[in-house]
């Protein structure tokens, strides 16, 4: 259970909030007139006389508001309101709550224990009244992929043997954003064991996409994607391995955020590589909501605003990124492209270097290389109480059937092939490094992936213009090349497909140019415009 922080504790972890990212705080003031505008509109519409309601007296922020209103505010918004007192934290964990219990059937949710959460509320209340030190997070319900350790629930990796795994600590992430205010609203569904990308996991049951049930979410970090898509939460934390942040993102249509490898700390997540791809990263509906998460974890003061888009550099890859890529897709991302254009954005045309053609398989032959030795890491040294083996054995059929075809002997990549691997992967950096450097470009742009979310029981082929084609392969081909560089990688939704699923731009920089990236996705957010949200 969460407890609130006094202020006589240690608020190292804890910059203040008015010297945090001027950008946020013209944003926050921004958001209250648009939630006291809601309110005042909502309040109007929902009261049996309106005249009393106006006649009243009573400050629109200060009344009791429908909890589907405060689920539809960003964290920004939320948060502010919270910390101001205008909403209890209470009044909106349970605003949150009842979404997630009336939205029960898109199964974003493996653990959520309510009462804990409402505790936690009226600690982080008690905190505001009591006048202590308040962080830039408090109160906000956060959900939590469920690969990634906590100490007030199980950490199951969505599979069997590890159902009643409670780790004795939270990891990092979850210590720095409870230390900022945050609350651990539950453990959401992912693939078993964050192996593939659409979150049909065999042993939870699949999550499913807010946009329509019987399509997938992505993954692996399915539920962290669908519980934003959904207005349960406005915040959630993801693990990106080889697009699991970024692949879901695309899917519910939401902005998703993977930080340069290591930005944020990873430990207490179950990895699949030993300290190459893994990496946490936040869920969210704007980039502003990005940029609260990243100053929450980093404790980065710098200023940032959201500037011009004219003149700055795009480029594309179509040589390699616009290869097996739907014709309803190609013309999402021209139509995107043009925006741009009309906004000031210069479109660089590159050519693929040799290096990034192998980008997929560099990638996925060391992640199934490295992937046994670092589960059974994990394991151990966070005393799951049980092996490898054992997680193999109770572990769904899809999941056995993947890790003996490509992790396991006599199918596992040979060392040589790893090694291989290993050395292309150096050269993939570095003829990156200098594509970026060589065209002056500031981000190159491309599909997400290259076809719209498929169908649930979808997991080996997908049709794409006519032809069969590997469904993994299709999934890895786009977002190897910002896991095998550990490039920073914000994916920002474009537009939805003709049956009403989302479509997803990545933007991805150099290594290190995180809150360059993010400032550009704050310009490029207004140029693009909002998606339709799911009608739940």
């Amino acid at each position: 259970m969460m407890s609130a922080i006094s202020s006589t504790e240690d608020t190292r972890d804890r910059p203040r909030f008015d010297l945090i990212i001027p950008f946020l705080m013209a944003r926050a003031m921004a958001t209250a007139c648009e939630f006291d505008m809601i309110c005042r509109r909502e309040l109007l519409k929902t009261a049996s006389n309106a005249a009393a309601v106006l006649l009243s007296g009573i400050p629109p922020v200060r009344a009791a508001y429908r909890h589907d209103i405060l689920a539809r505010l960003d964290a920004i918004t939320a948060t502010r309101a919270m910390r101001q007192g205008d909403v209890s934290a209470e009044d909106y964990a349970r605003a949150l709550l009842g979404e997630a219990k009336r939205l029960e059937q898109l199964n974003v949710f493996s653990h959520i224990e309510p009462d804990t959460v409402l505790e936690a509320a009226r600690l982080a209340d008690k905190a505001r009244q009591s006048g202590q030190s308040l962080g830039i997070l408090h109160g906000l319900p956060v959900p939590v992929k469920d690969s990634i350790n906590t100490a007030t629930l199980p950490t199951s990796c969505g599979t069997a043997a590890l159902k009643h795994f409670r780790p004795v600590r939270d990891a990092e992430i979850v210590r720095l954003l409870k230390a900022q205010g945050a609350i651990v609203m539950g453990k959401t569904g992912l693939h078993e064991i964050s192996m593939g990308w659409t979150s049909n996991n065999e042993i939870t049951g699949p999550v499913r996409n807010p946009y329509d049930m019987t399509y997938v979410p992505g993954g692996s970090s399915g539920g962290s994607a669908a519980v934003v898509a959904a207005r349960i939460a406005p915040l959630a934390v993801g693990g990106d391995t080889l697009g699991s942040i970024r692949v879901p993102a695309s899917c519910c249509g939401v902005v998703g955020f993977r930080p340069t490898f290591g930005r944020y700390s990873s430990e207490g997540s179950m990895p699949l590589t030993d300290n190459k791809f893994d990496q946490v990263g936040p869920f969210a509906r704007s980039v502003a909501d990005l940029l609260l998460f990243d100053a929450a974890v980093t404790a980065e003061a710098a200023s940032i605003a959201p500037g011009p888009p004219k003149g700055t550099r795009i480029g594309i890859v179509p040589s390699y990124f616009q290869e097996d890529v739907d014709r309803e897709i190609q013309i999402a991302f021209h139509n995107m492209l043009e925006s741009l254009r009309e906004a000031g954005v210069v479109i660089v045309e590159v050519n693929a270097p040799a290096e990034l053609k192998e980008a997929a398989a560099i990638g996925l032959t060391i992640m199934t290389y490295e992937m046994v030795a670092n589960i059974s890491r994990f394991l151990r040294e966070y005393h799951a109480g049980v092996t490898f083996d054992q997680i193999l054995s109770a572990a769904g059929q899809g999941t056995q059937r993947v890790l003996k075809s490509r992790a396991l002997a006599p199918n596992r990549p040979s060392d040589t092939a790893y090694q291989a691997m290993l050395a292309k992967r150096d050269r993939l950096k570095s003829c990156m490094y200098d594509l970026y450097k060589d065209h002056a470009i500031d981000a190159l742009a491309f599909p997400a992936i290259g076809f719209a979310p498929p169908q649930i029981g979808e997991e080996s082929v997908i049709d794409i213009n006519g032809s069969e084609v590997s469904l993994p392969l299709a999934m890895a081909h786009n977002v190897a090349p910002g896991s095998c560089c550990g490039s920073p990688g914000l994916v920002l939704p474009v537009g939805l497909s003709s049956n009403g699923l989302p479509i997803g731009v990545e933007f991805d920089a150099l290594p290190g140019n995180d809150r360059g990236l993010l400032g550009l996705g704050l310009s490029l957010e207004k140029s693009l415009g909002q998606l339709k949200p799911p009608s739940l």
